[in-house]
């Protein structure tokens, strides 16, 4: 069963300067007192993106991120804790290898869906303090998921999230696979493999399109070398 731990909302604001340039962003959040919350299709109310050609829209109304990963992120030497990754929903009983593309779940009276994994910044960077922290986060698959809002509606801040509808396509952790891998440094065996999995999840109609044009590039070019 998914549990809802915490719910994070947060207004841009100064991160820090980047080559003497102001850096907006929200980032940083706080955690949700009430019990109860609106989901509109764009956010959770009290929740806002510093610059929207990037963040935010349709397919990135809400970050979900695993409360089960910030005990590995302080293993490996990282001064963290739950919020600190900018995400709205802190949740136990899913992760990236488990949830799917297209998964559709029963928050409160709203419907959402999985739509992407999270792509790490520079901003992730400046709001933990270290620069390693966005290619750790790819190699070791900790990204955390985006919803959609499939029926806006109140959502409570904690307490159960149903699972209504399982998707068949590939999970998150696929798709950050897919997305990150540098095929030119594959073994011969494994580029087939990796190929067939590439063409399943662009082949995910539930994918979001920014996310499929933006980091499947590369997946691309190689399905063509291979077509060809």
């Amino acid at each position: 069963m998914l549990s809802l731990e915490n719910v994070y909302v947060g207004q841009p604001g100064l991160l820090g300067y980047q080559r003497d340039r102001p850096v907006l962003s929200a980032i940083r959040k706080a955690e949700v007192a009430v019990p109860e919350l609106a989901l509109s299709e764009l956010n959770l109310a009290g929740d806002r993106q510093a610059d929207l050609t990037v963040h935010g829209g349709v397919d990135k109304a809400v970050y979900v991120y695993p409360a089960g990963h910030y005990a590995d992120w302080v293993a490996d030497g990282f001064a963290v804790t739950r919020g600190d990754f900018g995400e709205n929903l802190s949740l136990s009983g899913a992760a990236e290898d488990d949830v799917r593309i297209g998964d559709v779940w029963a928050w409160g009276d709203a419907l959402v869906q999985v739509s992407q994994p999270r792509s790490p910044c520079f901003k992730l960077a400046m709001r933990i303090g270290r620069k390693d922290v966005a290619p750790t986060m790819i190699d070791t698959g900790r990204s955390g998921w985006y919803l959609r809002v499939l029926k806006p509606g109140a959502v409570p801040t904690a307490g159960p999230v149903e699972v209504v509808e399982r998707a068949a396509g590939p999970t998150v952790a696929d798709v950050v696979v897919i997305a990150h891998i540098n095929y030119a440094q594959l073994p011969p065996e494994r580029v087939d493999a990796a190929l067939d999995l590439a063409g399943r999840v662009l082949a995910t109609p539930a994918l979001a399109e920014s996310y499929r044009r933006g980091y499947m590039s590369t997946v691309d070019r190689w399905l063509a070398r291979r077509a060809g």
